[in-house]
């Protein structure tokens, strides 16, 4: 086949992993700007794994589009206009803290502790479960197992990038290699090569965020 031609027939899916890798690229910057394009590679792919019957995958990127708007909302906050105790009395500022009344604060990377990985650990096997069941028995999903696998992994990951904690990026490499080989079988191979790239920067982030780990 004319690879023009593919491509005029699938340019909505090659976007797609055009606009996604550029969504980890921004993740490994840790760049605002992830998030919107994060909305704009989500809308595209609903429409991608609907076509190809991954209706877990559908879903999630629904999910994609709220966590997106969380996240963006998570990763800048506002500093209080004033100090204070737990008391609720206010603490002397010096200058320097009076100027900057109102700044946006940035979202520091953080390591996961022992109680989240725990409940984190309970809401994916929950939610692979309860996708498994209906993907089985409500739809005509010919891989239910690996689509409720991809789909629960990645929900628990978005949240956790969401909240900038690093250990994330562990659960985007077994996501991204399993999911390369349920793409080929579902003849997606544009987003094959996108889950193989996301792949390697998934490694890429590790190195980077670790190096703001290490500056904190």
């Amino acid at each position: 086949m004319d690879i023009f031609n593919w491509i005029s027939n699938n340019y909505i899916e090659v976007f797609g992993a055009v606009t996604g890798i550029l969504y980890v690229f921004l993740e490994i910057k840790q760049n605002l700007w992830l998030w919107p394009i994060g909305i704009i590679t989500s809308a595209v792919y609903i429409w991608v794994f609907f076509t190809g019957k991954l209706y877990a995958d559908t879903s999630l990127q629904g999910y994609y589009l709220v966590i997106s708007v969380l996240g963006w909302y998570w990763w800048i906050r506002k500093k209080s206009g004033r100090m204070g105790d737990r008391s609720g009395t206010e603490i002397p500022q010096s200058g320097r803290e009076k100027g900057r009344k109102g700044e946006t604060e940035r979202l520091k990377v953080t390591r996961i502790d022992l109680k989240t990985g725990i409940v984190l650990a309970a809401v994916l096997c929950a939610l692979y479960f309860i996708l498994w069941f209906v993907l089985s028995h409500l739809t005509d999903s010919p891989v239910p197992a690996a689509d409720s696998f991809i789909t629960s992994l990645s929900i628990v990951a978005t949240w956790m990038l969401a909240r900038k904690i690093y250990e994330h990026w562990y659960l985007w490499i077994v996501v991204d290699a399993f999911a390369s080989v349920l793409f080929i079988t579902r003849h997606l191979y544009p987003t094959v090569i996108l889950y193989i790239v996301y792949c390697a920067m998934s490694f890429a982030g590790l190195i980077e965020w670790k190096k703001s780990l290490t500056k904190q």
